[in-house]
């Protein structure tokens, strides 16, 4: 059974910085993609980052240049690096691992809220 334990989130002022952590366990083989989603509330769930087993990210327009998106494959982590946040990016961030048969595990959410 796949298990993926996300950390990090929090509150944290306009400008600031956070660091989401996601771990992953259970069997999701040697070739799995990893990303970073988020839902703030009224609104659908989108796609933030991601990066694949051979290392090429990719990103939101909206995160560019702010977030970036790493891996540790000796421990199956996922980071995301959240820098001079703003309060649009709050919402709940998941993680969603894509295992080497194609089969999609998330995250339990985690809160980030950018406010004053």
């Amino acid at each position: 059974q796949v298990q993926l334990v996300e950390s990090g989130g929090g509150l944290v002022q306009p400008g600031g910085s956070l660091r989401l952590s996601c771990a992953a366990s259970g069997s999701i083989g040697s070739r799995y993609n990893m990303g970073w989603y988020r839902q703030a509330p009224g609104k659908q769930r989108e796609l933030v980052a991601s990066i694949i087993s051979g290392g090429s990210t990719n990103y939101a327009d909206s995160v560019k240049g702010r977030f970036t998106i790493s891996r540790d494959n000796a421990k199956n982590t996922v980071y995301l690096q959240m820098n001079s946040l703003k309060v649009e990016d709050t919402a709940v961030y998941y993680c969603r691992v894509v295992s080497s048969s194609l089969i999609y595990y998330w995250g339990q959410g985690t809160q980030v809220t950018v406010s004053s």
